[in-house]
């Protein structure tokens, strides 16, 4: 004698995929910096018109571009 087998359906649980956090303060005046993507980053506040360009490639995050933002005024203080 054999058992059936159940019709337990298993449902899998997605994980939600959260994007990174794209506007970032700035460090002078604390307002959103905007940036702007092609070959070079842009990275401009529209308060205090502080603003840098570095160049990037494709592995480039807009954490990377913050953080030389970041150094590089840290560095002229």
């Amino acid at each position: 004698l054999g058992r059936r087998k159940s019709k337990r359906i298993f449902f899998f649980k997605k994980k939600n995929i959260e994007p990174l956090f794209f506007f970032f303060n700035c460090p002078f005046c604390n307002h959103d910096l905007i940036f702007f993507f092609r070959n070079t980053a842009k990275v401009t506040c529209r308060v205090c018109l502080e603003d840098f360009q570095t160049s990037i490639n494709f592995l480039s995050e807009p954490i990377d571009v913050y953080n030389d933002f970041f150094f590089f005024c840290e560095t002229a203080n």
